[in-house]
């Protein structure tokens, strides 16, 4: 009897272990619940998103306060439309700014809102109109190149003294 209640305590462990490994891959991927409590679905157009994907968190001053739900191209504008879906315990401001940011160097964007100074809050459905798309690192690191062989081109010409009067 004592053996069998040992393989029994196992296969508990076991199964325990499992249900940990699912909850903590759930919690890796973004796809835990926001709260669970009623959302209302906002809009933000963005000129660039990045690597901004479906699930990915909201955060007001460092808080989850929603998800981004759906990313489409408006076909008129060529811009990203990004569909969010924030908790109804937070109501912004009319004039609320959004813009995609990144967790730490290199890790996974975000979309990050900045309250306004308005009296009225966006309703369900409306468009955030200040927004800041996302920095794109080659972007950044092409235009620190480019910009780098631009003055070597200018200084070296110019201390050569291959000048119209040499």
């Amino acid at each position: 009897m004592g053996k069998k209640k040992i393989e029994i305590l196992v296969g508990v462990f076991v199964l325990l272990g499992m249900l940990g490994l699912v909850f903590l891959a759930l919690q890796a991927a973004n796809l835990g619940s926001v709260g669970g409590g009623d959302t209302y679905t906002v809009q933000a157009r963005f000129d660039n998103i990045g690597g901004l994907k479906p699930r990915a968190p909201v955060r007001s001053a460092g808080v989850l306060v929603g998800r981004v739900t759906r990313i489409s191209l408006d076909p008129a504008s060529f811009q990203g439309v990004v569909t969010m879906e924030i908790e109804r315990a937070f109501q912004f401001p009319k004039d609320s700014a959004a813009k995609i940011l990144t967790a730490g160097l290199l890790g996974d964007q975000y979309v990050g809102l900045e309250a306004g100074g308005d009296d009225a809050n966006l309703a369900p459905g409306e468009t955030i109109a200040q927004t800041q798309s996302a920095v794109v690192l080659e972007n950044l690191i092409g235009q620190f190149l480019t910009g780098r062989a631009d003055s070597a081109g200018a200084g070296g010409a110019a201390a050569s003294g291959t000048g119209p009067g040499q």
